[in-house]
């Protein structure tokens, strides 16, 4: 049976057809499995990372589209690439089992404890279906006898993995933050799709919104109010936690901070907010701001807002947690490194 380019597209699309039905008996199993074992994972971040998933990676003309930038070459002898998947969000490693996949490449792939469930089931419903690409998909509990890797982690473990892996070809990638940026001209909706970046899989996501920059004369009060439409979000147990844990914690050290019950606001130079909680910097005028954000590229994933940024992407607020195929983690082309090695 072939495994060529085409069929490999073909393999994806109907894994897309698959997963039409986000709430078909197998895969409401499958959430229910994925929730006993994270917490983090309720059916409905399950629901809305595969729904993602589908629509921006498994389309057959965003896939033919994508697939056209680059040139694959077909090969008897397929490279090996190992890959450390992250587990902080749903299926949040698929991207690169998939740029691998399409390269024509072999994945040898590590999983997150805290994320094993979702992409090997997607992976099993692939080979089902196209048995030839068995052999394509190999999960590991240590990496050896590989060609490259891709591992993402913290800062703390992308010391480990360029010790370990610095001599291969390899994709590293360290902490990274969100960030949005206002003018103070919003209007409630535009608020509420911000608060989809800051909420959505409970802030968890490299791509959640962890730090706002606003105008010197902002009203914080009028962002606090809007956002209360997502109070139910404490009605999760674990999230609850961290908010209580954060707020006992600002108040026993006395930083001042402002809450509405379902996010703590604090003002911090930092990008990386507690969970439950976000920082928030003013500026005085956007020139240095677009300086300053261009100096610490490094440090950020995405930017949402309604204000264009010279050299710097941004997205419309709500789209952060929105990936197409061509948004790569940490802006390196992930399938212009496979298609090089």
């Amino acid at each position: 049976m072939n495994t060529d380019l085409k069929y490999r597209i073909e393999a994806l699309v109907y894994l897309g057809h698959y997963l039409i039905n986000l709430e078909s008996q197998e895969l409401n199993n499958l959430y229910e499995i994925s929730f006993a074992e994270n917490k983090w994972f309720t059916k409905e971040n399950n629901i809305e990372a595969l729904g993602g998933v589908r629509d921006e990676y498994l389309n057959e003309i965003k896939l033919n589209n994508w697939v056209s930038k680059y040139e694959i070459k077909e090969t008897e002898y397929p490279k090996k690439v190992g890959l450390v998947l992250a587990g902080n969000i749903p299926a949040v490693g698929f991207n690169d089992v998939l740029c691998v996949f399409v390269s024509g490449n072999i994945s040898l792939i590590k999983y997150s404890d805290k994320d094993k469930r979702i992409i090997p089931h997607l992976l099993e419903k692939v080979v089902e279906k196209y048995p030839q690409f068995k052999n394509y998909f190999v999960d590991v509990e240590m990496l050896k006898d590989f060609d490259a890797v891709i591992a993402t982690g913290s800062d703390n473990s992308a010391r480990y993995f360029n010790a370990y892996f610095g001599k291969y070809p390899n994709i590293i990638r360290k902490n990274r933050n969100s960030i949005a940026v206002l003018n103070g001209t919003e209007t409630k909706e535009e608020i509420l799709s911000l608060g989809k970046d800051i909420f959505s899989y409970f802030g968890l996501g490299c791509r959640n919104v962890s730090k706002i920059f606003i105008p010197t004369d902002y009203d914080i009060d009028f962002l606090l109010e809007h956002l209360q439409d997502y109070k139910e979000i404490v009605q999760h147990n674990k999230y609850m936690n961290n908010f209580d844990y954060t707020n006992a914690l600002f108040l026993l050290n006395k930083v001042s901070f402002k809450n509405n019950g379902s996010i703590i606001l604090k003002e911090d130079l930092s990008y990386a907010s507690r969970i439950a909680s976000l920082h928030y910097e003013y500026y005085d005028n956007l020139v240095d701001l677009k300086i300053k954000l261009k100096n610490d590229e490094e440090k950020i994933q995405c930017i949402v807002s309604n204000i264009k940024f010279e050299n710097l992407y941004t997205y419309p607020l709500g789209q952060a947690q929105c990936p197409t195929l061509s948004d790569y983690a940490d802006g390196i082309d992930t399938m212009k490194f496979l298609t090089s090695l």
